[in-house]
């Protein structure tokens, strides 16, 4: 913790052992002699200004982190790498922190040391990573249950003899198999790594996979559950195994809380062709036609070996925190969300589970901008009664939500709308195309393009959230402007139409909305930053888009009303902001809410809105 500066008396005298500390940690963790005395240096450094609350060893992780992340090494084949190939997960263990622990002290240790932006923002995305895969593991262990046997179950031993042949795989080796194949491929598609919607759905293509492999193995379907309710019903006759693997993923989406057409996109453009890949690589042994095979013996020994190899190089080079911690017999104590070790009922392991997630949602509160992107957070804004609602259950609801919103219509104007261009004294139908087009292409630009703080998205996610969006826009516009011609006794619409930033406000409006539904980390104010659009104007039409679109979720209000609160608390107050010449058109007097929400376009303000259930 964070204190007073001291004269470090006691730390002087106690420098011995915390050297020697040191000396142990990076004796265990083969640290190179540069790394253990950049790192000493910076704790003796931080040690003697500040106050240091908890476990020394814990520090000196944290120093050793910092430390270990500044350098590179050189590697055979694969040029410079970053960091010096000692994983965090192997920090931790050596220093028993766990990484909820870790996230705390580290955000500390970066603001007295005043570490870099860039490394405060790689903290950020391996939390970001932490958190999406803590609610991954979660939902993958039932599902898991539901499709295959319990893989709690004794495996069979090994033969001692080399003359036996080895044992098939046991239920617990595909369990682990399967959720490290996942954690491997996700890691690959940085696009889908910190996003919860497509890494669930990425999850469901993977349990797919093994499902149909171990339907088509020989002898393996002792592995599947047969009360499984998504099991075909072609594989429930005896003695009838079909030629091809089946895809369960509209029976997975149905039982589990998933969208069809996210998880069969997801499937079909970079879970297979990448599986393909691997088969290709040799990485994997198998039917490379069918992807079958893999859980063959001896094809599912030496594909196990591969991706744990593979994985552990990834960890190494790249992902740093290695999520096959979530396998382990200590996992929620390395995570830092023990459970009870004695079994319990099944009505108290669900209060257990209510416990783990709760201590989980305050950590993720702790850190403002985690919310309200962390599908945790939203729980605050559910109502009593769905309090068990999971958090990917409440993240594709969300999309559901907005998918049924924009259901039947098309990112075009419809017949009605074109009808209200065309009783316009001037038609603005070229301009608006015009406009959105522009919108598209700089959203597009910018939503996969590499930043600082997030890493960019694929071509096809951003054509996908666009599209939505231009939906949304159309349809939002049609409703205000049938409810402005109702108002106004068909006077001339052309003023309000030509309007460039009620436009742009309004398609920033919807975008930010669909993001929101995707639980996408690019939060207000990314999106009128991108547009380069004034807080104040994206405020006033936050309650038209509100007033105008029923459809809209509690969830998606709360988050436009916090978007309201951040303009009014600060955004609105800044040098230079447009208020200020509101205020000068008003000769110094405070305009009214109607004045402010009247220009520059000509919507007026109609009353406090409700809540939406």
């Amino acid at each position: 913790m964070r204190g007073d500066e001291s004269d470090s008396d006691s730390g002087r005298t106690d420098e011995s052992s915390v050297r020697k500390s040191l000396e142990m940690l990076c004796q265990e963790l083969n640290m190179d002699e540069q790394t253990a005395s950049e790192a000493m240096q910076n704790f003796k450094s931080i040690w003697n200004t500040y106050t240091l609350e908890g476990e020394v060893v814990h520090w000196l992780a944290c120093s050793l982190y910092a430390a270990c992340r500044k350098g590179s090494t050189p590697t055979v084949g694969k040029g410079v790498m970053e960091g010096n190939c000692v994983s965090l997960t192997r920090i931790l263990r050596t220093s028993k922190l766990s990484l909820i622990q870790f996230f705390n002290k580290m955000k500390k240790w970066s603001d007295m040391s005043n570490l870099s932006q860039e490394f405060r923002n790689r903290m950020g995305r391996l939390e970001r990573t932490f958190e999406v895969s803590t609610v991954i593991f979660r939902k993958f262990e039932p599902i898991f249950m539901d499709m295959f046997q319990d893989p709690q179950g004794e495996p069979p031993r090994q033969p001692r003899s080399r003359k036996h042949r080895r044992l098939p795989c046991h239920v617990s080796d595909v369990f682990k198999f399967c959720w490290t194949l996942f954690v491997y491929t996700k890691g690959n598609f940085r696009m889908i790594g910190d996003d919860l919607v497509n890494s669930y759905h990425l999850l469901l293509c993977c349990l797919d996979l093994v499902f149909g492999n171990a339907l088509l193995c020989s002898n393996r379907k002792d592995l599947v559950n047969p009360l499984f309710k998504g099991m075909p019903s072609i594989f429930r006759l005896e003695n009838n195994t079909p030629d091809e693997p089946p895809c369960v993923i509209d029976r997975l989406c149905e039982l589990h809380d998933g969208l069809v057409v996210e998880a069969k996109g997801i499937k079909e453009h970079y879970f297979k062709p990448y599986i393909k890949r691997l088969f290709e690589r040799q990485i994997l042994k198998g039917n490379e036609e069918l992807l079958t095979d893999l859980l063959d013996t001896p094809n599912f020994i030496d594909n196990n070996k591969a991706i744990n190899r593979e994985y552990e190089e990834y960890v190494l080079t790249v992902g740093d925190f290695d999520e096959r911690v979530f396998l382990g017999a200590d996992a929620d104590e390395e995570i830092g969300t023990p459970r009870k070790a004695a079994p319990e009922p099944r009505a108290c392991q669900l209060s257990a589970r209510m416990q783990v997630e709760s201590n989980l949602q305050q950590h993720f509160e702790k850190k403002r901008t985690l919310a309200p992107s962390t599908p945790l957070t939203g729980r605050r804004y559910l109502k009593e009664k769905e309090l068990l609602v999971t958090p990917v259950s409440s993240a594709t609801q969300s999309v559901s939500r907005l998918q049924s919103m924009v259901s039947g219509l098309r990112s075009a104007p419809s017949e009605a709308l074109m009808q209200i261009f065309k009783s316009c004294s001037r038609d603005p139908i070229v301009a608006i195309l015009s406009r959105v087009k522009t919108l598209s292409e700089t959203f597009k630009q910018h939503y996969t393009k590499d930043s600082e703080e997030l890493p960019g998205s694929h071509m096809d996610f951003a054509e996908n959230r666009m599209k939505l969006a231009e939906i949304l826009y159309y349809k939002i516009l049609e409703n205000v402007m049938a409810q402005e011609t109702r108002r106004l006794h068909g006077k001339d619409m052309a003023v309000l139409l030509e309007q460039d930033i009620f436009h742009c406000s309004l398609m920033a409006c919807c975008l930010e909305v669909v993001l929101f539904a995707y639980s996408s980390q690019r939060t207000f104010p990314w999106i009128i930053s991108i547009f380069k659009l004034r807080p104040f104007y994206f405020f006033k039409v936050i309650e038209v888009f509100i007033r105008s679109e029923e459809g809209l979720s509690r969830d998606m209000v709360k988050h436009l009303n916090s978007i309201e609160e951040q303009v009014l608390e600060c955004r609105a107050w800044t040098a230079d902001s447009v208020l200020w010449e509101a205020l000068e058109q008003a000769h110094n007097k405070v305009p009214t809410v109607e004045e402010k929400l009247q220009g520059p376009y000509q919507i007026c303000f109609r009353g406090r809105r409700d809540v939406r259930n």
